[in-house]
C-alpha cells in the first residue's frame, strides 16, 4: 500500500489508538506510518462486540431462568471458555461443565467459589448472589 493510500478514517478509537502499518514511500521503499483507522475494520469490530454483548445477555437470561449457573454468565462476560477457565482455576473441564448446572453450583464450597471468583476478578459474594 502506498503511503498516501493509508486509511485515516475517523473511528471510535481515533483519539486513543493508532495502528502502525507498513507502506511504500514515494521512492518505493517500505517504511512505517500511523493510521487512525479504517471504517471497514471498525465496523467489523463493532459487529464482534455486539455478538459478545448478545452472548452475555443470553447467559444472563439462562441464569435468571435457572437453566445455568452464574459461572456461565461470568465466563461470557470475561470472554472465557471452559478451557481457559480450567487453566485459571485448575478445575478439570468436565468439572466446570458440571458446575454450570444450577443444582451442582448450589452445593459448591466457599473454597471452590472463591477460586472461581478470583478467576473472574469478583468477590465470592457477587458470584453467590448473582441471579441474572
Amino acid at each position: 500500500m502506498k503511503k498516501e493510500d493509508l486509511p485515516q478514517d475517523k473511528t471510535a478509537i481515533t483519539n486513543i489508538f493508532r495502528e502502525v502499518c507498513y507502506v511504500k514511500d514515494k521512492d518505493g521503499n517500505y517504511t512505517t506510518d500511523l493510521s487512525t483507522g479504517w471504517n471497514v475494520k471498525a465496523d467489523a469490530l463493532d459487529n464482534a462486540w455486539n455478538d459478545i454483548k448478545e452472548k452475555v445477555e443470553q447467559a444472563r437470561l439462562q441464569v435468571k431462568a435457572n437453566q445455568q449457573s452464574p459461572i456461565l454468565y461470568f465466563m461470557e462476560l470475561k470472554l472465557m471458555d471452559v478451557s481457559l477457565l480450567s487453566s485459571y482455576t485448575g478445575f478439570w473441564k468436565f468439572t466446570i461443565r458440571r458446575h454450570l448446572q444450577p443444582s451442582v453450583f448450589k452445593t459448591l464450597s466457599d473454597k471452590k467459589l472463591s477460586i472461581y471468583a478470583k478467576a473472574f476478578d469478583i468477590t465470592t459474594e457477587e458470584l453467590k448472589k448473582f441471579k441474572g
